[in-house]
């Protein structure tokens, strides 16, 4: 029961691959400053966050959080722009 309560409070993620997170980055207006293997580094302004792109997989959970957390967006706020 409280769990239930609970997990309705949290904002479920939805589920992106690394190309798909790198074209919403890049729609908000960050550049791709360079690229290390799989790793693409982006920044916009002085933030700066690292994506990993390794074909169609889905980015895990906390890397999606630690990327949101480096952006500066919440999950909620995530979602509403990537409909948009």
């Amino acid at each position: 029961m409280i769990w239930t309560w609970l997990s309705s409070l949290v904002a479920r993620l939805p589920r992106v691959s690394g190309q798909e997170m790198l074209q919403f980055l890049r729609r908000e207006g960050f550049t791709v400053v360079r690229i290390r293997g799989s790793h693409h580094f982006l920044n916009r302004g002085h933030v700066d966050t690292v994506i990993p792109v390794h074909g169609s997989r889905t980015l895990k959970t906390g890397t999606l959080r630690t990327i949101l957390r480096d952006i500066d967006l919440t999950p909620a706020e995530f979602e509403q722009r990537l409909k948009a």
